[in-house]
């Protein structure tokens, strides 16, 4: 980013709600994935119970990160697998590209990661002439737009069918059309050249699984299975170092969980385990850290690393509904992004904490039951408190708690608001950003304390 400055979410809020049309669009988009988490999640009468099972998994497997990472590496290295250790992106980025260069590949196919984005991978292979094709679909609609995710299942879902239409037509010479199966149709034919031709496939990973030393993906494209069968010997899997699990057995948990918390569905079209590479291939796994074991040593806010990415924290808030997943600046939007944000960029990402209502909505539909809106609240408290006290928010914070605690100035300065509102209204509704868009209630004749000295004395 350099000194480039950066655009706040209120400013990038502002930009998106200029379109109406499409963000009350948006709004209705997100809103029917959470009415489709809701009926899939509420017919499993055992919800309740799976979501404190994989809560307490995913706490004892960070309570014992290191044993399990080891066994681990242990295991899959028995299989064939080759590991490797990334302290940060950088490290990622160039273990990644040594492992490609070393084998001479150039065209690279890569499925759904997050991790490769947040790393901003693409950008790092393209600099060192590799070419890298996103196979996920919405991912490719969006690499032919030159714009990021703005959402992490879901991650085009900000576009239009008429966009994406104006956008293949331009991109893959499809003939004027919005129909979803003709345009589906071509970007498989697209893709399926891209497929056959690379030299080597990428992924992210779902799960990893100390006791077998394997990984899972779940898609519903199938794009990673095709992505390391079709042609290529060659497989890299970047997996964050919270992604590990026990056990085999616990699998079956958040696989139950994970499609129908993230799109209502029962399971995901795609869930493919693989646990060593076939004869002649090979497959590395890169382990990153980047600021994930700072994250671990925060006590209040370290749930946060039990998330399994299923978006349904974003798909029930009411601030991302009516914002946009762009809105956020950090690779992963939504309550669970303002959590995450900070650790990697307190002062870039301070902000963020503060885009949120605090309803808890985020929480109750969390599948491991992070304490989403409680880490919000705590993060805005770390914020403010390196903020300087001399800010302009600071001393009206100060200023607020001065009043609050002077039962006479709380009196009188309720009584010179009233008047002040009911004279001079404009000025709140139209020379603030807070009032622009408000509509002030009516003053009452008398505060409620007076009303109720009056009545009850």
């Amino acid at each position: 980013m350099g000194t480039e400055k950066l655009i706040s979410h209120a400013d990038h809020s502002r930009n998106f709600l200029s379109n109406q049309l499409k963000a009350s669009w948006f709004n209705k988009s997100i809103w029917y994935q959470r009415d489709k988490r809701d009926v899939a999640t509420k017919k499993l009468d055992e919800w309740e119970t799976l979501r404190q099972l994989a809560s307490d998994i995913k706490a004892h497997s960070l309570s014992k990160l290191d044993e399990y990472l080891i066994e681990f590496e242990k295991n899959a290295t028995a299989n064939g697998i080759q590991i490797h250790w990334a302290e940060d992106d950088k490290e990622h980025n160039k273990i990644a590209t040594d492992i490609l260069k070393n084998h001479g590949a150039k065209k690279i196919v890569k499925s759904k990661s997050m991790l490769s984005e947040e790393c901003e991978l693409n950008h790092h292979l393209e600099a060192n002439n590799i070419e890298i094709i996103e196979s996920d679909l919405g991912e490719r609609i969006l690499q032919f737009s030159g714009e990021k995710p703005s959402h992490i299942v879901m991650p085009a879902i900000h576009k239009t069918k008429e966009e994406i239409g104006e956008l293949f037509e331009e991109k893959l010479n499809t003939k004027p059309s919005n129909d979803p199966v003709y345009l589906t149709q071509a970007a498989r034919l697209h893709l399926r050249d891209k497929f056959i031709n690379a030299h080597a496939s990428m992924s992210g990973v779902n799960f990893a699984i100390a006791e077998t030393g394997s990984f899972v993906l779940c898609t519903n494209e199938g794009n990673a299975d095709l992505g390391m069968t079709a042609n290529s010997k060659l497989h890299i899997a970047s997996m964050g170092i919270e992604k590990i699990i026990p056990k085999q057995e616990h699998l079956g948990v958040f696989i139950r969980m994970l499609a129908r918390n993230a799109t209502g569905q029962p399971i995901t079209t795609y869930t493919s385990h693989f646990t060593k590479p076939d004869e002649g291939a090979e497959i590395h796994i890169i382990i990153v850290d980047n600021n994930r074991t700072k994250l671990l040593g925060e006590e209040k806010f370290n749930s946060a690393l039990k998330c399994i990415r299923c978006a349904a924290c974003m798909n029930t808030c009411p601030v991302f509904k009516n914002s946009g997943g762009h809105s956020y600046n950090f690779v992963i939007p939504g309550p669970i992004g303002a959590i995450l944000a900070p650790v990697h960029d307190i002062k870039k990402y301070a902000d963020m904490p503060f885009a949120s209502t605090l309803c808890g909505s985020c929480t109750n539909v969390c599948p491991v039951k992070i304490n989403i809106h409680e880490q919000l609240y705590d993060w805005r408290q770390v914020i403010s408190q390196k903020k300087s006290a001399f800010t302009f928010k600071g001393m009206i914070m100060k200023g607020a708690a001065f009043v609050l605690e002077n039962t006479w100035i709380y009196d009188t300065s309720g009584k010179m608001g009233m008047f002040f509102i009911k004279h001079f209204r404009w000025l709140v509704t139209h020379a603030t950003p807070w009032g622009e868009g408000r509509e002030l209630p009516d003053i009452p004749k008398e505060s409620f304390k007076d009303w109720y000295k009056k009545n009850h004395s």
